[in-house]
Formats: structure tokens, C-alpha cells, sequence
């Protein structure tokens, strides 16, 4: 029972940062019906703005918050920049606009912060907690707080907020929006910000438990649509389930069989997915009301 209950902390604490990933994936797709797959580089640079915020000298909150806000606002130039200019082409071409984005901020990230892994101080000093038998660290305890409280916020702001709701109309809608007076555009932008700032909280959150580098981005890119996919990319609910399972998938499957299918059980459960149920395994009919 022990071991089940380790392998079970295991795969949460995975599972939130791939939930938090997965959030980014559907809050772009919503925005433009398409992937955003430069969405693993703002979990890369996070961690590593972050890490070279506290060598020059600021405390690490202040650090984390910088580096999660700097990170946002290259989301957003990212989506002025690049996917503006071809907004209304089919997703297909943004798609391949947001690839090339990833590997521009790949490189710039090598260039400027160097290719050695880079170390982050725990949020809290101190021994892991231990109950059952099971030893679950300081840092998971930060991890699911935090996730936790990206989830509530980003809900309070869809659905209790004039903003918010406004960002929902654009997603539904794009035309029925303009013609209210929503500047679809700038909701459009404020999307691909939120999504990389939370692509850069679970780098923050996740680097002082396994060090960060300018190629970490691809490996929880793939997992993050992996989980977005599985829950049924468009709807923020069903996307953090997605991550949360696909997390206990991971780490079961590395427990009970050999941990050197950890890495492929996401391709596993994309293409799986993608053959039985396109939709997503997790999502469900919905009403339209017009």
C-alpha cells in the first residue's frame, strides 16, 4: 500500500504540471482553433528567467513572479509578432508558425543563458513529510497549491469577471463578439499571455525539483497536448483531468513495469486518443444555445 500511495504522490505532483500545460494548450486553441506548440518554451523559460532573476540578486518570490510575468509579455509579443499578422489563415499555417516560434525561442534561450542545467532554490527548506510510508517533498506541496490556485483563479476569471466572459464570447464566437464591441484581437493576446504565464508558473514551480535547461521545453510540450488531448482540448475542466491522469499513468506504469516507458506513455496515450476518441477520452456532448 505504501508503494501504491508513493507512486499515487508521484503521479499528482507530474499531473499538475502537465494540467497547468494543458490549460495553456486549450486556452490558445479556444482563442484560435489552433495549437500553440511553442507552448513547452514558456514552461522552459520560466525556470530559467526565474533562476537567472535570483543570480542577480532578487529574492525568489519577487524572482518568480518577474520571471512568470516577463514570460507572459513574450507571449503576448509572440502573438503580435507571429500569429497576428496571419490571424484568419487556416490553423493549420499558425501551427506551423507556433513550431517555428518554439525552436527561435529554443535557440535565443541557448544563447542566453548557455547550455548547462541551471539549479532553483526550493520554495521551503526542509525535510520531506512523511505519513503511511510515503514521503511526499515540500516542493510537491507548492506545486499542488499553486496549480490549485491557477485553476480557481483562471474559473473566477471566466466566469465571474465582465473581462473574463467577454474572453469566452471571442473563443465561442469571434464574429458575434466583435459585433458587441469586444476587441477580439486583444482578447486573442491576453490569451496567449495567460497561457504562457501559466506555461512559466509550473516551470517556476517544477525547476527546484529537477533543475531546468534551455531544452526542457520539448519533452513537456509533447506531454502537456498529450494531456490536453486526452481530456478534450477546449474545455480548461477537462484538461486538468487530463494532465492529472495522464501523470498517474506515467508514474504507475514506471513503478509497476520498468521506468523507461515513463517517457513514451504520453505518445501512447496521444495516439490512442487521436485513433478511438479524436474528441478527447474525458470530454462530452455539449448544448449550444443560439
Amino acid at each position: 500500500m505504501s508503494e501504491f500511495l508513493q507512486f499515487l504522490v508521484a503521479g499528482l505532483k507530474n499531473g499538475s504540471i502537465y494540467a497547468l500545460i494543458a490549460l495553456g494548450f486549450t486556452i490558445v486553441y479556444a482563442a484560435t482553433g489552433a495549437i500553440n506548440f511553442a507552448q513547452g518554451e514558456f514552461f522552459m523559460l520560466g525556470g530559467m528567467l526565474c533562476v537567472s532573476f535570483t543570480d542577480l540578486g532578487m529574492p525568489l518570490p519577487v524572482a518568480a513572479v518577474a520571471a512568470i510575468a516577463a514570460t507572459a509579455a513574450i507571449g503576448a509579443a509572440f502573438e503580435l509578432l507571429a500569429v497576428r499578422p496571419i490571424a484568419g489563415d487556416s490553423p493549420l499555417r499558425i501551427i506551423m508558425v507556433t513550431i517555428g516560434g518554439a525552436v527561435v525561442l529554443r535557440q535565443l534561450a541557448l544563447h542566453f543563458f548557455g547550455p548547462d542545467e541551471r539549479a532553483l532554490a526550493p520554495f521551503t527548506e526542509g525535510a520531506s513529510l512523511k505519513a503511511f510510508g510515503v514521503a511526499v517533498e515540500l516542493q510537491t506541496l507548492w506545486i499542488w497549491g499553486l496549480t490549485a490556485l491557477a485553476v480557481v483563479a483562471l474559473a473566477l476569471l471566466y466566469r465571474k469577471t465582465a473581462f473574463g466572459r467577454a474572453m469566452r464570447a471571442t473563443a465561442i464566437r469571434r464574429d458575434a463578439a466583435r459585433l458587441v464591441g469586444i476587441n477580439a484581437g486583444m482578447m486573442v493576446t491576453v490569451a496567449f499571455a495567460l497561457a504562457a504565464g501559466l506555461g512559466a508558473l509550473a516551470g517556476v514551480a517544477v525547476a527546484p525539483l529537477t533543475q531546468t535547461a534551455f531544452g526542457v521545453g520539448a519533452a513537456i510540450g509533447v506531454k502537456g497536448f498529450a494531456a490536453a488531448i486526452l481530456g478534450g482540448i477546449g474545455n480548461p475542466i477537462t484538461a486538468v483531468a487530463g494532465g492529472l491522469l495522464l501523470g498517474l499513468l506515467e508514474s504507475f506504469a514506471a513503478g509497476y513495469f520498468d521506468p523507461a516507458y515513463k517517457d513514451g506513455v504520453a505518445l501512447v496515450v496521444l495516439l490512442v486518443v487521436l485513433f478511438v476518441a479524436p474528441q478527447g477520452l474525458l470530454a462530452k456532448a455539449g448544448r449550444v444555445k443560439v
